[in-house]
């Protein structure tokens, strides 16, 4: 009987894994699902993620700082001979045992400023750590976008692929019929045999370059290499986009809302604290101090009780530290502080160059791909439309083998170019749209 549950419980265990499995495959992801997807999974934005709740704890603990501490302490102690009692303070010759508890506390009233500054400059750092949590996850859209489409280029190259070989296939069954009725060399026919076996490899090459960008795909997604991808086409006719505004207001939007400006801003800010925070050590700090205690000793006569309720005392008072001297570590903590102020400086310099040269590059980009869809676009129809006679002629015996071949390869590449600029122009007219501020959509 138990056998027969075991075996039953696999059985639905199977099945079950089975409807999972088909319900998995069966999920044709679009771009939008890979963004909101990797945005959640990806290990990248999780780590920033991170980065941005120690941020919060270190804020947290800069803001505690204002408090007062408590300590509680206990000691047990005992002596013999010569000695003083840690109570009475008398000098005795004896054996003593004694105990001591306390509480004590201490604020900080006044240290140079040092920790509200502390506390501004956590809070700044928070805010700069936000800000690169939203950098990780643009750079995740972007890599998914450039890869998203890769994978459809190369899926389309696929189907590019196999119909020239389907083709090279056919024309390999003529030139057989041809030769062997005497009407072409030898020669014609293996060079048909040829061509049929470099498209064969083409399409075998194609779906590796698919198979490669998929892997890719599962990497950004964080899926396990089991789990099968599968990605949606997209509108095949796109119209070409126009350019409203000219690089330089693109820029300027880029500049207005891009998390790594707005993070390099608050490098240099947080970096002004640490400035203020060096400077307060040249001052001198003022800290309020108390305690309770009490204690027993056993050379009294008194009980245990009575002796805590009379050795009972209280301490409240001021305590003041003022630097004199500490080997030019203040002087050196202002220096390092003033030079990483220059370096933020310059960091944000170069970033905001660095968005300027994407904005540049992708802006003339997007102005050539424009132009190679309109001119390949032209030479594929054409490409065409000669292979299409050239294949016409070949039946008719009018064109040699290797003129077929040459239209045929013509006609592939560009298709090739076609597709290329298709894809680059759909690219660059997204990063066009992220750089303006505006959703990624295909």
């Amino acid at each position: 009987m138990k056998l027969y549950l075991i075996i039953v419980s696999f059985f639905f265990m199977q099945i079950t894994f089975a409807q999972e499995a088909s319900t998995s495959s069966s999920k044709i992801w679009s771009l939008q699902d890979c963004i909101t997807y990797a945005i959640e999974n990806n290990i990248t934005v999780k780590e920033a993620t991170l980065n941005k709740n120690s941020a919060e704890v270190d804020y947290s603990k800069a803001k505690s700082s204002r408090l007062p501490n408590l300590f509680g302490s206990a000691s047990q102690n005992f002596s013999s001979g010569n000695t003083i009692d840690p109570i009475t303070s008398d000098y005795v010759t004896d054996q003593i045992h004694s105990t001591n508890i306390g509480l004590n506390t201490s604020m900080t009233l006044f240290q140079g400023n040092q920790i509200n500054n502390q506390i501004k400059q956590n809070k700044l750092l928070l805010e700069q750590s936000v800000f690169q949590e939203e950098v990780e996850k643009n750079n995740i859209v972007l890599n998914l976008l450039e890869t998203y489409l890769q994978t459809l280029y190369s899926k389309e190259s696929i189907a590019i692929a196999q119909n020239n070989l389907t083709a090279s296939e056919k024309e390999v069954l003529r030139a057989k019929a041809r030769l062997d009725a005497g009407t072409i060399a030898l020669s014609d026919y293996t060079e048909a045999q040829s061509q049929a076996a470099t498209n064969k490899y083409n399409v075998i090459a194609s779906k590796n370059d698919y198979q490669q960008y998929i892997i890719q795909l599962k990497q950004l997604l964080e899926l396990s290499p089991m789990e099968d991808l599968e990605i949606e086409t997209i509108n095949e006719n796109m119209d070409l986009f126009n350019l409203e505004l000219n690089r330089m207001d693109i820029y300027d939007k880029a500049l207005g809302f891009l998390p790594e400006i707005q993070s390099s801003m608050l490098n240099i800010s947080a970096n002004e604290k640490e400035l203020d925070i060096a400077k307060g050590a040249y001052l001198p700090t003022l800290s309020l101090i108390g305690s309770l205690g009490s204690g027993y000793t056993s050379i009294s006569d008194n009980t245990f009780s009575d002796q805590f309720d009379v050795n009972f005392n209280q301490k409240l008072g001021l305590s003041l530290s003022i630097p004199i001297f500490n080997r030019n570590q203040t002087k050196s903590a202002v220096k390092t502080a003033t030079i990483n102020i220059e370096k933020a400086e310059i960091q944000k310099q170069s970033t905001e160059k660095e968005v300027y040269r994407k904005v540049e590059t992708t802006y003339q980009n997007a102005l050539s791909a424009q132009e190679q869809v309109i001119a390949s676009e032209s030479s594929k129809e054409a490409a065409e439309q000669s292979y299409k006679l050239a294949q016409k002629k070949y039946e008719l015996g009018d064109l040699s083998t290797t003129d077929l071949v040459i239209s045929q390869n013509t006609y592939t590449n560009a298709q090739q170019n076609y597709l290329q600029s298709k894809y680059l122009n759909i690219l660059y007219h997204q990063l066009l749209q992220f750089y303006q501020g505006n959703d990624i959509k295909l």
